[in-house]
C-alpha cells in the first residue's frame, strides 16, 4: 500500500509541477511538415512557411525560459542562425530550414517561452517567412525520414 500511495503522490506532484511522471516513448512528429537535421520544422502554406523547433528538440532542451526572436523584415538563409532558444539546460541556436524574408514573429514567446515545450507545432511556432527559393524544401526530411533520423541520433547517445 505504501508504494501505491508514493506513486499517487509522485503523479500529483508531477501534475502540479507540469512535468511528466512517465517516460515518453518518442517525440511527436507530424505528417505534412518538413524537417531540418538541426531539428526545426517547416509548415508550407503557398509561398510562405511557418518555422519552429521540433518536439524532439524541445524534449532534449528541457524547460524553455527564453526565446531570442529576429526582426520582421529581416532575411534568413537556409542553414544559418536566426535566433536562439534558452532552456534550463542550455542555449541552442535556431537555424532557418529555408531562405526568405521574415513576415511575422511569434511575439507571444517573449511572455510565454514555455509554448515551445507545451505546443511546439502550434502555439510555439517561432517565425513565418516568405520563401525565396522553394527548391530548398527538397533538401528537408519528410516525417518518416525525420523519425528515423531522431532514432539514429538518440541511439548514438
Amino acid at each position: 500500500m505504501a508504494a501505491a500511495s508514493r506513486a499517487l503522490w509522485a503523479c500529483r506532484a508531477a501534475s502540479y509541477l507540469r512535468i511528466s511522471s512517465f517516460p515518453r516513448a518518442f517525440s511527436t512528429v507530424l505528417k505534412d511538415l518538413k524537417y531540418a537535421d538541426t531539428h526545426e520544422w517547416v509548415k508550407v502554406e503557398g509561398d510562405s512557411a511557418t518555422i519552429g523547433v521540433t518536439d524532439h528538440a524541445q524534449d532534449h532542451l528541457g524547460d524553455v525560459v527564453y526565446v531570442e526572436l529576429p526582426e520582421v523584415g529581416a532575411s534568413v538563409s537556409q542553414g544559418k542562425n536566426f535566433g536562439a532558444v534558452e532552456s534550463v539546460k542550455a542555449t541552442s541556436d535556431i537555424n532557418a530550414p529555408v531562405s526568405g524574408e521574415i513576415l511575422q514573429v511569434n511575439d507571444e514567446l517573449s511572455e510565454k517561452p514555455g509554448f515551445v515545450n507545451a505546443s511546439p507545432y502550434e502555439k510555439g511556432w517561432i517565425i513565418k517567412v516568405k520563401i525565396s527559393d522553394p527548391s530548398e524544401l527538397n533538401s528537408l526530411m519528410d516525417d518518416e525520414k525525420y523519425k528515423k533520423f531522431c532514432e539514429e541520433q538518440d541511439g548514438n547517445h
